[in-house]
């Protein structure tokens, strides 16, 4: 049977869109644990090779079935649209240890052998003990496996929110559900995912927070029980060029017109990024990225946005016609 949300007429209201740090490090860490269905991740995880080998990862995979239920206490939906690893996983320290005893046997039952593991054993014999250690696990599986890569994957999802955001705006609900996966599909007042298993799940005012995905790919995830924040997760477009390297210097005659670090920035623009995310990309000192973006800006190229506390720039369709691009802001698959 699907997945059910049901929404009233409050939650309506209440969709949001969110980015956890948190969230795409557990996913990473289930991206190791079958390497063979992902394919698009492939040179990250060759660059990942020798930091993954320090880790010691099976406390976390034991807590990982193909399906069935995961810790909710591991994963907190995230409180806002813009939350830092550290705090999120500061939520996780906290956890109730005799919650998330039960929650540890929820998830261990799902997976043959893993609840009478002498891991899993030691998981309900002492949880206020397990959860400070998955915690410790996740800070290291962050700093080794996504923290270095960080501002490329945020750069990804925040250009994802910017997409669905202008396609919400345009046609509501029932065009933004439409166009994250295959296989959600809205009817009425209920939003189902296709998928085994079974949850049905009324929103009672609380809305649905949406969260774009690297590593998610390509799933679509739903759930959350009660009082957790209803949450999906879905796979960010884009990914298939997420690891690819910039396809080269900007074309010689628009590195004439603009100079050759400005050409590079606007070309650089495929899909909106922040400054951060295009200093990292091109290896540039923030503050000169961020006197080209306001040179480029001025003469008509660019167009700011907001997304939390970050700023993101986009081509103008004059940038996009000088670049020889396509615009980006068009449906398109991964």
């Amino acid at each position: 049977m699907p997945f059910h949300f049901r929404f009233g007429p409050a939650d309506l209201l209440r969709c949001r869109f969110s980015i956890s740090p948190r969230w795409e490090t557990q996913e990473a860490v289930r991206v190791l644990l079958d390497q063979r269905r992902h394919a698009y991740h492939l040179p990250w995880l060759r660059g990942i090779r020798t930091a993954a080998a320090g880790l010691d990862l099976r406390p976390l995979w034991l807590l990982m079935p193909r399906t069935g239920h995961n810790p909710d206490f591991l994963s907190p939906p995230p409180t806002g649209p813009s939350v830092t690893f550290e705090e999120e996983l500061a939520r996780v320290r906290a956890a109730d240890p005799q919650e998330a005893r039960e929650d540890l046997r929820r998830s261990l039952v799902c997976t043959p052998g893993a609840l009478e593991s002498a891991a899993g054993q030691r998981m309900l014999a002492d949880p206020e003990r397990a959860v400070q250690e998955l915690a410790n696990l996740y800070e290291q599986a962050w700093r080794a496996l996504v923290a270095p890569h960080w501002p490329r994957l945020r750069a990804l999802l925040e250009a994802d929110i910017l997409f669905h955001s202008r396609r919400l705006a345009a046609g509501g609900l029932e065009a933004l559900f439409d166009g994250l996966h295959p296989d959600l599909s809205w009817s009425g007042n209920t939003l189902s995912i296709a998928r085994r298993g079974h949850h049905d799940r009324s929103l009672d005012g609380q809305g649905l927070l949406l969260m774009p995905s690297a590593f998610v790919w390509p799933e679509v995830v739903g759930g959350y029980d009660p009082p957790w924040q209803p949450t999906l997760v879905y796979p960010a477009r884009g990914i298939g060029a997420l690891w690819t390297a910039p396809e080269g210097p900007a074309p010689h005659a628009l590195a004439r017109l603009l100079g050759r670090a400005r050409a590079d920035v606007l070309c650089a623009l495929t899909e909106p990024a922040s400054t951060t995310a295009l200093a990292h990309r091109l290896s540039l000192a923030p503050s000169t990225v961020s006197a080209h973006l306001k040179t480029l800006q001025q003469a008509g190229l660019l167009i700011p946005s907001r997304r939390g506390h970050q700023i993101l720039y986009e081509r103008t369709p004059l940038a996009i016609a000088l670049t020889g691009g396509s615009d980006e802001s068009s449906p398109a698959g991964v």
